[in-house]
């Protein structure tokens, strides 16, 4: 009795969790036999925009085509060379037919394929669009999701590539760890810069019920045992609450704060946000990673607190911390397939919204979005007020190496703050310290587009 409880536990197991991840791999070749007698499904957007179809000639030849080449590369993914993107992540609903059973066996008959099926994602063209031109050359990622909802509108890599080409310019796309093939918005991992002092400024509020009384007089810098850490530029900033101390970014305030942070419950509510855990996400992600233990010194805890450290995030993983804060706390669970229907539009398998975890509680979501609306209203990212829309957000600098003057950009915010909206995360890899908040503009950009 207990070998076949155990048996059909296991069953149960394999179909409901390992079932679906085989049959959606990329090595699993059975599944592709079924190309035999479909031809692959469409992958469209939420307005129905074609991002991927099989297109055949009069010979008989397919060809999967991509309409927007390199915009949608990362999370439409490839069928060449294996397969990535939703394309590795629905090749199951793609090869599978749900077309009415009288025209099954008519093509049958016929010894013509039946359609896949067609994957309707939550992905906005004309929002994706707006991101791939306001990134230009720059490297780096976007992610942009509805708060309420986790539907996934945007989501941009770059460098990008053609994968309508992936095959003829395969060696070149594999020539070094920064490939054009590899997702920044999901895969990338980066010092989270300033970003950061909301992951900071949650733990300093739970360990201090009278955060509201915190002030620092700010030097421009701060000198603790053997390490010193510069505002940016030097900016002496004067005396400041926390709220001013987040709007102006203030690195020494923040490295003040690290000093006085428990580490254990620091990593615990690092913990809570995700940090060195599962993500929730359809795609492959690199998991974020926050180092501070019992064992940290207060250098570290200087620098992590500020955003700088040994602390690696992807520009996906903010978003999600995002979203959060946007949504009372509640992190919705993001998707990028809204439903799956027939080749003559019917539907055959809807998603809905669904809650995913409490990351923090609606109280402290809701002073958190008032330190990032004084980001906008009075901080570093004030290019963003004045819209007919408004905004809550962080930006961040991220020094990457000994030079600083090579950092990233960062920008994480939400639109509509008294009811949210959009949530939206950008990374601007390595510009040369030219300007302090390359991220900002292009978030600009792309809501403008968005609202106007």
């Amino acid at each position: 009795m207990a070998l076949f409880l155990g048996m059909m536990s296991y069953i149960v197991y394999f179909n409901v969790v390992t079932g679906p991840k085989i049959v959606n791999s990329p090595y699993n070749t059975r599944l592709d036999s079924q190309a035999e007698r479909i031809l692959r499904g469409n992958i469209v957007d939420a307005s129905g925009n074609i991002l991927a179809e099989t297109q055949v000639d009069e010979a008989g030849n397919e060809t999967r085509v991509y309409p927007y080449g390199a915009e949608f590369a990362h999370v439409v993914g490839y069928t060449d060379q294996g397969k990535t993107g939703l394309e590795s992540v629905e090749n199951f609903n793609l090869l599978t037919s749900n077309t009415f059973f009288v025209e099954k066996l008519v093509n049958e008959f016929r010894d013509r394929k039946n359609q896949g099926d067609t994957v309707v994602t939550t992905l906005n063209a004309e929002l994706q669009d707006a991101a791939y031109n306001a990134l230009g050359a720059n490297k780096g990622a976007v992610v942009v999701m509805e708060a309420g909802t986790g539907k996934i509108l945007t989501m941009l890599s770059s460098p990008s590539y053609d994968p309508n080409t992936v095959t003829e310019n395969w060696d070149a796309l594999n020539v070094d760890e920064n490939s054009a093939l590899l997702n920044r918005a999901t895969q990338g991992s980066y010092a989270p810069g300033s970003t950061f002092k909301v992951v900071t400024t949650l733990e300093y509020m739970r360990e201090n019920p009278a955060y509201g009384d915190y002030t620092y007089d700010c030097a421009g810098e701060i000198t603790y045992s053997d390490t010193t850490i510069h505002c940016f530029d030097s900016t002496v900033h004067g005396l400041e609450d926390l709220r001013s101390s987040i709007a102006n970014s203030c690195n020494s305030s923040f490295a003040n704060i690290g000093l006085s942070l428990n580490r254990t419950s620091y990593a615990k509510t690092a913990k809570e946000l995700l940090f060195n855990s599962k993500l929730p996400c359809d795609l492959d992600y690199s998991k974020s990673s926050f180092t501070i233990s019992e064992a940290s010194g207060e250098a570290e805890m200087m620098m992590t607190a500020m955003g700088q450290g040994e602390t690696q995030v992807s520009p996906y993983h903010m978003a999600l911390i995002t979203s959060a804060i946007a949504n009372g706390g509640m992190l919705m669970k993001p998707y990028l397939v809204d439903r799956i229907t027939n080749a003559a539009g019917t539907e055959v398998e809807k998603n809905m919204p669904e809650s995913y975890q409490q990351l923090m509680s609606s109280d402290e979501a809701a002073q958190l979005k008032e330190y990032m609306r004084a980001v906008v209203d009075e901080g570093t990212a004030m290019a963003l007020s004045g819209a007919d829309y408004t905004v809550a957000g962080k930006t961040g600098t991220a020094e990457y190496s000994d030079d600083p003057e090579k950092s990233h950009s960062w920008f994480i915010g939400f639109t509509n703050v008294d009811n949210p909206e959009l949530v939206i995360s950008v990374i601007v890899e390595g510009y040369d310290g030219d300007t302090g908040a390359r991220a900002v503009p292009i978030a600009k950009q792309i809501l403008d587009a968005y609202y106007y």
